[in-house]
């Protein structure tokens, strides 16, 4: 059974930092893990991704101020999110490619939300 959990949303004043961890079960040859996001009334947006060999990718919006990283003995993937402001709010997707099957598996998804 494939689950992706999801953890460390919450609420947290502007300037403030977050982290989010996802971690992976029930999923075979393992790539890419990334993180989207929502907010209401919008698409789904890339966050960043990172393959299974550490290569990273940053929305222009969050570079600088947001590191994704990974432990693949753990198949968990982080989002250090540093100097949050209210556009950083959203829902945070985990996402995770078995790159065999080329098939995309999603988390139940967790909130951030920015505001003092």
């Amino acid at each position: 059974q494939v689950q992706l959990v999801e953890s460390g949303g919450g609420l947290v004043q502007p300037g403030g930092s977050l982290r989010l961890s996802c971690t992976a079960s029930g999923i075979s040859n393992l790539g890419d893990m990334g993180w989207y996001r929502q907010a209401p009334g919008k698409q789904r947006d890339l966050v960043a991704t990172i393959s299974s060999r550490g290569n990273t990718n940053y929305s222009d919006s969050v570079k600088g101020r947001f590191t994704i990283s990974r432990d693949n003995t753990k198949n968990t993937v982080y989002l250090q999110m540093n100097s949050l402001t209210a556009e950083d709010t959203a829902v945070y997707y985990c996402k995770a490619t078995n790159w065999w099957l080329s098939r995309d598996y999603w988390g139940q998804g967790t909130q951030v939300t920015v505001s003092s």
